[in-house]
């Protein structure tokens, strides 16, 4: 398909965030470098939007750039060309968008940099553009959309309304954070005012060009996640991995080990005797897999990690460099770089009373929404021997769970538990 400007469409990616609600998974890294089924989440997005075309993507960036831009380079590893473009000070998004008045010459995709999208997403939205010749905002259903922007719109898609996490809510039609905008877009931005929350609102912007009839909806039913909570990660892995239709073996493997659906093995990586891996699963490079250990549906292992013996994963993320090495297991949960789990350390996943596991995000506990939920732990974090961690349990950076203890609730950078 050729769109309206066909090559020239350029793409623009907002990722210039502080991650802060992500914490700890990002103390040391940014946002859009958290792995996810196997690869920096912002990759998917770049490699979605190279799969309908569009090429040259222009990418917003803040926090920890350096290491977003030794990365990727200038894209050419990845079939597009990248340019990197620094928001000093984070404003809001309208704010962020219109830094690239001058980069653009006609309507432009615009995306947030955390938002999951596919190919089919990216068609719909661009189709819907060459009908229309408006801004388009994507739109998909949620179930709470308390929590979202809500856009209500007539029968031909025309936009009326966007309200943000209203109490009584129009609709359940979520901003999906996936837009075509012209450039009239830029003259709303000049006259938006900051908001309460001291921001530029795209929102508010939009608002300007909802009087004048200029901004249509594009309904999708595509899977779609907003990344905003670190469990968020899980299900984003969980909805990529689903797309696995067969495995890629590059390390050895020896001769008594199962692989059973969709698993990928990378380059040096080895996999020992007795190791049974139900797919889809992701294993990166040069690690050391096994003997005699379970690796259940939805884990991705980063590189330089070891699964030891008598070892249980599922669904869970495992980032570079670290061990899970004798008699543990790990469930629903996010294991950041070059942590160590001691020989019978166990992360329980499930609440006794089966309902949904609280965590801590920025201080105060909340419902994760999920039935099952492991540890979110930082990055450089060891165990003792046979130590316990509860569900939704929150260890920051640095952390020393010791022998036999409990870890609950929210343990704070460097701390010490005995």
């Amino acid at each position: 398909m050729r769109y309206l400007y066909g090559d020239r469409l350029k793409a623009v990616v907002l990722a210039a965030g502080d991650g802060t609600r992500m914490r700890p998974l990002t103390t040391n890294i940014p946002k859009p470098l958290l792995p996810v089924a196997g690869k920096p989440f912002i990759q998917h997005i770049f490699e979605t939007l190279s799969s309908v075309g569009i090429n040259e993507i222009m990418l917003l960036v803040g926090w920890k750039q350096d290491k977003i831009k030794e990365r990727f380079g200038d894209g050419s590893k990845l079939g597009i060309k990248l340019s990197y473009h620094e928001q000093g000070e984070r404003l809001g998004t309208a704010h962020a968008v219109g830094m690239f008045k001058d980069k653009v010459d006609d309507a432009f995709l615009c995306i947030n940099g955390d938002v999951l999208i596919t190919k089919k997403m990216v068609t719909d939205v661009l189709e819907c553009y060459n009908e229309k010749k408006g801004c388009i905002i994507t739109v998909v259903p949620v179930k709470n959309p308390s929590e979202f922007g809500i856009v209500d719109f007539d029968a031909n898609g025309k936009v009326l309304e966007i309200a943000e996490k209203p109490e009584k809510p129009r609709g359940n039609n979520a901003n999906a954070g996936v837009y075509v905008f012209t450039r009239d877009i830029f003259d709303a931005i000049s006259k938006t005012q900051k908001s309460k929350r001291n921001e530029y609102e795209i929102t508010k912007s939009l608002s300007y060009l909802i009087e004048a009839g200029k901004v249509y909806a594009c309904v999708s039913s595509e899977p779609w996640i907003d990344i905003g909570r670190p469990w968020d990660l899980l299900e984003a892995n969980e909805i990529l991995m689903k797309g696995m239709d067969k495995g890629l073996v590059e390390g050895e493997l020896e001769p008594y080990v199962t692989l059973k659906g969709a698993v990928h093995i990378g380059r040096g990586t080895v996999v020992r005797n007795g190791a049974y891996i139900i797919g889809p699963v992701i294993i990166g490079e040069n690690c050391e897999i096994g003997p005699n250990c379970l690796i259940r549906p939805y884990t991705s292992i980063g590189n330089k990690c070891k699964v030891g013996n008598a070892v249980e994963i599922k669904n869970s993320i495992i980032m570079d460099e670290s061990h899970v090495p004798h008699l543990n297991y790990v469930g629903d949960s996010i294991i950041g770089s070059r942590c160590n789990l001691g020989a019978g350390t166990k992360v329980a996943n499930l609440r006794l009373d089966n309902k949904n596991v609280k965590t801590v995000l920025k201080g105060e506990s909340v419902d994760s929404g999920r039935r099952k939920l492991g540890v979110i732990m930082g990055d450089d974090v060891k165990t003792g021997i046979n130590a316990s961690i509860d569900p939704g349990t929150v260890i920051c950076e640095e952390s020393f769970i010791g022998p036999g203890a409990i870890a609950k609730g929210f343990i704070a950078p460097r701390s010490r538990v005995h």
